[in-house]
């Protein structure tokens, strides 16, 4: 049920065969690759390929309520299977499955989080980005953990957020990368005004609803990348958020972040898809423009995860196009 494709740490994908047929989603780690093959595989046997319900369900009493990040993926890399392989067999791509019309050019936002803004900016690489007609941009802006002035940190990285804004001539996103706490955040908002971001994603080490709740009245916070497939969604886009930022693999595959879309929809909460499951993000996108104004391009890595597929996907001045061929497009190179 799962091959190994390419190099690196996340080099395995996962397929399902019917009548002579095969869906794929990868590339994901070869751990998540081991539960799919140790837990999931025996379980989906059998199970009908157009009725992704009955088969979350399915997937969902083989995790026996397992709330582990390894499980959540394993079973939204087996769900986006089978959505690939039931679009071949309706000959459509999978965006066609999931609504009647959907878009085809899909708005991307680029992040690079591997630099560091708080480091200095990179002047040349936000002269670059910004040539390349992306909605907007995301960088990191992590915290020191070795810094002993704690409101001299937060003051160093209120100035690099200014500097960035700066240099793009125009508001961009920030990610903390889970390295700081609600003390730290304080400082930094005491030394920032809050409306020249456009918003700070995942600052705390936990996903901690409760920490976060007290946040959002003061922080534009991004959230969802680590909303796991048994997590309480509801609770979380009960808060203040600026951005829902859902992984659709993570969350447990395109049948519940449907779900998840239409909920944060309904509530007016802004939906950004994170970019490390970027293929069923983008069909996601093309069948909800109304709800998902923009997927995530990680610079950093995108490229790279895109050697390994049979059909890489590249974007023109900052939007990607749906190919028209049936599947989700995330067959391996090899295969």
């Amino acid at each position: 049920m799962t091959t190994e494709a390419g190099s690196g740490e996340d080099a395995t994908f996962v397929a399902l065969h019917s009548a002579g047929t095969t869906g794929w989603y990868g590339p994901v780690t070869a751990e998540i690759g081991r539960y799919v093959e140790a837990i999931l595989a025996r379980p989906v046997v059998g199970e009908p390929v157009d009725d992704h319900q009955r088969l979350q369900a399915t997937l969902c009493r083989a995790t026996r309520a397992d709330a582990s990040t390894v499980a959540s993926w394993a079973v939204g890399a087996v769900d986006c299977a089978a959505w690939d392989l039931h679009s071949r067999f309706a000959r459509v791509p999978v965006a066609d499955l999931l609504a009647a019309t959907p878009q085809r050019r899909v708005p991307l936002y680029a992040s690079w989080l591997g630099l560091d803004v708080a480091n200095g900016i990179p002047g040349a690489a936000v002269e670059r980005i910004n040539r390349n007609g992306w909605q907007f941009t995301k960088w990191g802006l992590r915290r020191d953990p070795a810094a002993d002035d704690r409101e001299a940190e937060a003051g160093r990285l209120a100035e690099a957020a200014r500097a960035v804004a700066a240099a793009l001539r125009q508001k961009a996103a920030f990610d903390a990368v889970f390295t700081w706490d609600p003390k730290f955040a304080a400082l930094f908002l005491d030394q920032l005004d809050p409306a020249s971001v456009r918003w700070l994603e995942d600052p705390l080490p936990t996903f901690d609803l409760r920490a976060y709740g007290t946040l959002s009245t003061r922080l534009p916070l991004a959230l969802g990348e680590r909303l796991l497939l048994h997590a309480d969604s509801e609770a979380m886009l009960g808060l203040k958020l600026q951005a829902f930022t859902l992984d659709v693999v993570a969350c447990g595959g395109l049948t519940r972040a449907v779900d998840l879309v239409t909920a944060a929809h309904m509530l007016g909460v802004p939906i950004y898809p994170h970019g490390r499951s970027f293929v069923p993000a983008v069909h996601l996108a093309a069948a909800y423009p109304d709800a998902i104004a923009a997927v995530e391009y990680r610079l950093q890595w995108e490229p790279i995860r895109q050697r390994g597929y049979a059909q890489p996907w590249r974007p023109t001045h900052g939007v990607i196009t749906v190919p028209r061929s049936p599947g989700l497009g995330a067959t391996p190179r090899s295969c």
